[in-house]
């Protein structure tokens, strides 16, 4: 495979500092769609845009199979150094710069084997609902694998080291609202104190037991109640609960053990209990055939002794929406070693720029190992 030149890395290291101090938050990313879309219309790429929001798709080559890689593009709103604004804290800019460098590299060789190659500029990962209007406009329908990538933080991996899938949790959040009525500080018998209701509902979370042998946990990361006089016991309160899981199974089973606590604590103080659900995220399911085929471009680029394997980690991503709503997905996410620190999302988050060329090396080959597989298989040469 022809690998990029000095010229052309230094080309992607303009792209990505481009988009670094161009940051545009989830569902805004028009300017960041309009300059992918003119790079890939550059090297020859068909293009596809959306009139009802951001977000481009590329392809070189045509026909079956459909190989696809996907690269998130929005950045987080958040503080820093005093100011609140638009900021990649969690690496979507070297994501979409290492898919445009496997572009790149696939655009540039001789000759392919028969497949289209797609490349999926996802808008809104941070909301966890960008993957899902993918699915809506039938982006994936045809696709036979999809491949991910996502930097990895330091405490995971470390520079020169891949792994050949992430193993993200499932995470959902819910905003619930308790709703009694109010009554004055000295006479508490003639209303419902908010605070003590949520007070039971904490105890009740605390006391939900699924499978110990699968990483799970439910709690309360807000309570807001009462107002500014201090002599009115609160009737109301807004609360948020913050799910997690390592598989969808035991995410379900959490969610009606919450929705039956919240019933039993609401029946047993007379009061509403009423619960929104505003998002949620997949966990990963493991595609063996995808796994193996990403590894195998991990230990070609880095070593066997670099190969990581699986990462297990509690974070989530609406990547893993595509198997999820499209079984027939072979899916698998690299995930990048680059010694990212202090951790993804700090606002200040750094890591080694040069782990990009391992990155989009490693897509590529992940990719043309995939379509000489299934060409292979086309020629009745699957048992290699």
């Amino acid at each position: 495979m022809k690998p990029l030149d000095a010229n052309q890395k230094e080309e992607l290291l303009k792209i990505f500092n481009h988009l670094h101090e161009n940051p545009e938050i989830s569902w805004k990313e028009y300017k960041t769609t309009a300059y992918i879309k003119e790079i890939l219309e550059e090297h020859g790429c068909r293009t596809k845009t959306f009139d009802d929001c951001p977000g481009v798709v590329g392809e070189i080559g045509e026909g079956k199979p459909v190989v696809a890689l996907r690269a998130d593009m929005d950045a987080l709103w958040q503080e820093v150094d005093g100011e609140f604004r638009a900021n990649h804290s969690c690496g979507h800019d070297s994501h979409m710069t290492m898919a445009i460098g496997a572009m790149k590299i696939l655009n540039q060789q001789e000759q392919l084997p028969k497949g289209t190659i797609r490349f999926i500029f996802q808008p809104s990962e941070e909301k966890g609902t960008g993957a899902l209007k993918m699915i809506e406009k039938g982006i994936v329908d045809d696709v036979d694998y999809l491949y991910g990538v996502h930097v990895r933080p330091i405490q995971e991996t470390k520079f020169g080291h891949a792994a050949s899938a992430i193993l993200h949790g499932a995470s959902q959040s819910i905003r619930g609202t308790i709703k009694g009525e109010d009554a004055h500080a000295a006479r508490p018998h003639l209303g419902t104190n908010s605070i003590e209701v949520a007070s039971t509902l904490l105890n009740e979370l605390s006391h939900i037991h699924i499978d110990p042998m699968i990483p799970h946990s439910v709690k309360m990361t807000k309570l807001h109640a009462g107002g500014e006089s201090h002599n009115i016991i609160p009737g109301q309160a807004e609360f948020t609960l913050d799910m997690r899981s390592q598989s969808n199974e035991v995410m379900t089973s959490l969610m009606e053990h919450v929705k039956a606590a919240a019933e039993s604590v609401g029946n047993f103080y007379k009061v509403e209990i009423d619960l929104v659900i505003p998002s949620n995220l997949a966990a990963a399911t493991m595609n063996t055939e995808a796994q193996e085929l990403m590894a195998e471009a991990i230990c070609k680029v880095l070593g066997k002794e670099n190969h990581d394997g699986a990462l297990v980690t509690t974070g989530s991503e609406d990547f893993h929406f595509y198997p999820m709503k499209r079984p027939h997905l072979k899916a698998t996410m690299l995930g990048l070693g680059c010694d990212l620190e202090p951790g993804l999302h700090h606002p200040h988050m750094t890591f080694r720029k040069e782990a990009m060329f391992y990155g989009m090396d490693i897509l590529s080959k992940a990719v043309l190992k995939t379509l000489q597989k299934e060409e292979m298989k086309g020629n009745g040469n699957g048992n290699e």
